[in-house]
């Protein structure tokens, strides 16, 4: 993968010890100018301490670097887990020269055992040695938990004769359901905006992309999406039109991310678009392409490569949304499933069966009800992803 990065940020990953076969396990992102900063995360009542400190120090609207681990969650440890996130923010201030209060710390892994924060602060002088420019990569690579490959997507933008830059780094294979953004998802840009400007901004990205994918119907309690902003460019989002230039490039990165969180997905080998539309409202459209989404039933038979659209439409007709079943129409690809209701027979079946082959396709459910429309992305349950989280902690 090339090597990538965002003007005024430095990034690294190293190995602390977290992690087995000497695996990178800690990642920094530093700005070398102050920047502001949005974030959005968990939704779940059991959130970890890295998410709960974040919280209280994010709206103060300022970061200037962000600690970051795999391998352990932080979480359900009590009063000693905020105490070792607090730790691991020390540490990185504390070598960087800059205010503790300016870091902000995020944890993934297994849940429940002490983080051993010994061996990050330990670990802490040699990650800053080797902060890069381009370093983003290893910062990827070090949050990595069931994730077969490291994620990181820069898109660069035109606005007042000045190119600006937006890189994004993300992680997240399993427990991947939307109910805020999923993962960790590390953003960076090299625009001025407020604290304000950039939280608008940042929600209206993730409901676009990171709310819209689901691997298994799981949300974790470390879920945590960060936008920072060190203004280094010299451009600043200051008018509506502005914003609306920045909000194009953020939202095609966090769907780029957004798409590739689901194709490597915990033993995925499909990536679908759920697409509902003729709703009354979109979120009747969501929420029925939801519904689907999340059918085990749906996802098994997509894995078997299976046609079988009852289990779609029993699915969409669950989702709590008033239906009239006799005028759907159901399309896989371009290939018509269900028309008012009724299968299209075998000969339909058989064209279908070639598109559920393919590793990437969509399934169009109309309901006829409206001009509303709403996607979900979501793949396949295959068997790998049950051996995967049978053994996680093994």
């Amino acid at each position: 993968m090339e090597k990538m990065g965002c003007p005024g940020f430095l990034t690294a990953g190293v190995a602390c010890g977290l992690k087995k076969n000497n695996q990178k396990d800690l990642g920094l992102v530093y700005s070398e100018a102050s920047a502001s900063v949005a974030g959005v995360f968990t939704r779940n009542r059991v959130q970890a301490a890295p998410v709960l400190l974040d919280r209280q120090r994010i709206t103060a609207g300022v970061c200037r670097a962000l600690i970051v681990n795999s391998g352990n969650a932080n979480c359900c440890t009590g009063d000693q887990g905020m105490q070792a996130a607090m730790r691991m923010a020390k540490s990185a201030a504390a070598g960087l020269g800059v205010s503790e209060d300016e870091v902000l710390v995020a944890s993934t892994g297994v849940i429940g055992e002490p983080l051993p924060i010994d061996k990050i602060e330990s670990a802490v002088p040699g990650l800053i040695n080797i902060m890069q420019p381009d370093g983003v990569l290893n910062l990827a690579q070090a949050i990595m938990t069931t994730d077969t490959v490291p994620k990181v997507i820069s898109r660069r933008g035109q606005l007042d004769g000045k190119t600006f830059t937006v890189t994004g780094v993300a992680k997240g294979a399993g427990m991947i359901r939307p109910d805020m953004a999923t993962m960790l998802c590390f953003v960076m840009t090299d625009i001025q905006a407020t604290p304000n400007a950039l939280k608008q901004m940042l929600v209206a990205a993730v409901n676009r992309s990171l709310n819209r994918i689901t691997v298994d119907g799981d949300t974790s309690t470390n879920d945590t999406a960060l936008l920072m902003a060190n203004g280094v460019s010299g451009i600043r989002i200051g008018n509506s039109a502005q914003q609306e230039v920045f909000q194009a490039v953020l939202d095609d990165v966090l769907i780029a991310l957004a798409k590739w969180l689901i194709k490597d997905g915990e033993g995925a080998t499909k990536l679908v678009e759920i697409i509902v539309t003729g709703a009354a409202t979109e979120k009747e459209a969501h929420q029925i392409a939801d519904t689907v989404a999340n059918s085990n039933l749906t996802k098994t038979a997509l894995f078997g490569e299976d046609a079988n659209w009852g289990r779609i439409l029993a699915a969409a007709g669950r989702a709590g949304v008033p239906i009239e079943p006799q005028k759907i129409d159901i399309r896989f690809g371009s290939v018509l499933m269900i028309q008012n209701g009724m299968g299209c027979g075998q000969a339909a079946e058989a064209e279908a069966s070639k598109i559920l082959k393919q590793p990437e396709y969509d399934i169009t459910i109309d309901l006829k009800m409206g001009s509303c429309s709403a996607t979900v992305f979501t793949c396949d349950f295959s068997i790998d992803y049950v051996k995967i989280n049978a053994d996680y902690r093994t």
